[in-house]
């Protein structure tokens, strides 16, 4: 009987194995890791970077108290672990991660694990508060791995979750300072805190800084180039600077780096002596608050100015806004690329009123030979301003053909107008209005008619 029992004990106790196998095998396989599923033994400081990209990418679980081969080896104190975990996520993600995250206690084989469900976050990129959205910072999910984000990858997940506006990106770099801000709201006694900064789009309701205050922090990448040349070509250099830091600083660096260089020529009318700007000031701001305020900040590169003996050209990146042409902007329409910095110039006083700034610097050389001109490609935006005291020989110039070339006309057709002077002149029509207006005031001609009537006679008809 003992001899019979014998084989059938073995063959029940080696089915229990089997059986244990079985499970353990099962288990194993509940809990392998894959582009869905990480596996940490216990709670260490990297499963923040694991959640994160699980947030940053198509979301998934992490199971505390299993191994990486899947055996369920559970936790000591789960609840403390749990509230460890929460705490961890909570404080050590940026921006705000628990409303994608779901932990709890699990019972496996008799043991306690714990289990955080991630969803894929919709304020992407979700990165570590310590190292920023930057690549040590944002992690994505790469098979079983995380791994950082490269800057494309980063810079997609804003645009993809904040839209294409670039001014209400958040900025990559959040470690900002606004000393300089500061003092120029300082100056006009407008007040200057957290508040104001989510007011003016410069931080979003999370304290997250936006591009915005990035252009406006010292931190600011972009910057402004200006050089001097000895004459009308870009063949020898008599002074360069380049200036850096928030737009605010760069503004006013720049701003004092022109009136440096803006030559005051004398001349007498008699015994009185009259002293001319090469630029006139007004100008020289507005073409500046322009370039600063309407150039595509999305694009690396830097604003130009480049000071010739005849003009200064400001050139800026970024075209023309799709839609708007040359005819547009110089009738006074304006299509604003960058509202939110437009809103802060115009709080501080810096600008008046959208679309402006080029009907100014226009109205400023009404009475001149040359104009400014404005030179377009899809990538550039050029504003050209003549030196008003090099253009008077080309006045000058213009002037005594005129006392050749108009009267020659008026004998030969009888009459002439502002259209036919600006071809034979070869002037524009603000300039050759000018030199009509003068021959009438000297009594060399005699105009007749009103508005686009108006034609100009010789004064002995």
């Amino acid at each position: 009987m003992q001899l019979f029992l014998t084989p059938i004990l073995t063959l029940a106790l080696e089915s229990v194995r089997m059986l244990e196998n079985a499970i353990i095998a099962v288990s194993k396989l509940k809990y392998r890791e894959n582009e869905t599923v990480e596996l940490k033994e216990s709670v260490v400081d990297e499963i923040k970077k694991k959640v994160i990209a699980f947030a940053n990418s198509n979301g998934g679980t992490l199971y505390v108290g299993v191994t990486d081969a899947g055996e369920v080896i559970g936790l000591e104190d789960a609840e403390t672990d749990l509230m460890d975990i929460n705490n961890m996520l909570r404080d050590g993600i940026k921006p705000d991660i628990t409303l994608f995250t779901q932990s709890r206690i699990e019972q496996s084989d008799g043991k306690s694990i714990i289990e955080i469900q991630v969803q894929r976050g919709t304020n992407r990129p979700y990165y570590l508060a310590g190292k920023g959205m930057r690549p040590e910072g944002v992690y994505v999910r790469h098979g079983t791995s995380a791994v950082p984000a490269t800057d494309t990858a980063i810079r997609k997940m804003i645009r993809e979750t904040d839209g294409e506006s670039f001014e209400a990106l958040r900025s990559m770099e959040q470690s900002l300072t606004f000393s300089y801000a500061e003092a120029e709201f300082a100056k006009r006694n407008t007040p200057f805190g957290e508040a104001q900064m989510v007011t003016l789009a410069m931080m979003t309701s999370d304290n997250i800084y936006t591009n915005l205050g990035l252009l406006l922090s010292e931190q600011c990448g972009h910057t402004i180039k200006a050089a001097v040349f000895q004459d009308k070509t870009q063949q020898t250099f008599k002074d360069r600077r380049e200036f850096n830091g928030s737009l605010f600083q760069q503004l006013n660096e720049a701003y004092a780096f022109l009136e440096k260089n803006n030559a005051t020529a004398a001349s007498f009318d008699g015994l009185l002596r009259v002293d001319k700007r090469d630029y006139p000031e007004s100008a020289l701001r507005e073409a500046l608050l322009n370039a600063v305020a309407h150039r595509e900040y999305a694009t690396s590169g830097s604003i130009l100015i480049k000071l010739f003996s005849d003009r200064i050209e400001f050139i800026s990146p970024g075209g023309l806004i799709s839609g708007l042409e040359i005819g547009d902007i110089t009738s006074g329409y304006s299509v604003c690329r960058n509202h939110a910095l437009a809103a802060v110039f115009y709080r501080l006083n810096l600008i008046e009123a959208y679309g402006t700034g080029i009907l100014k610097i226009f109205e400023t050389y009404k009475a001149s030979i040359k104009q400014p001109e404005i030179e377009i490609t899809p990538n550039v935006f050029k504003m050209i301003l003549p030196n008003l005291n090099a253009e008077e020989s080309v006045e000058s110039n213009a002037r005594l053909s005129a006392q050749d070339k108009i009267p020659k006309y008026v004998r030969e057709n009888g009459s002439i107008n502002r259209k036919e002077a600006e071809q034979i002149l070869g002037l524009s029509q603000t300039a050759a209005g000018t030199v009509l207006r003068s021959m009438t005031e000297s009594d060399k001609l005699r105009k007749e008619g009103l508005s686009r009537n108006v034609r100009y006679y010789a004064s002995n008809q």
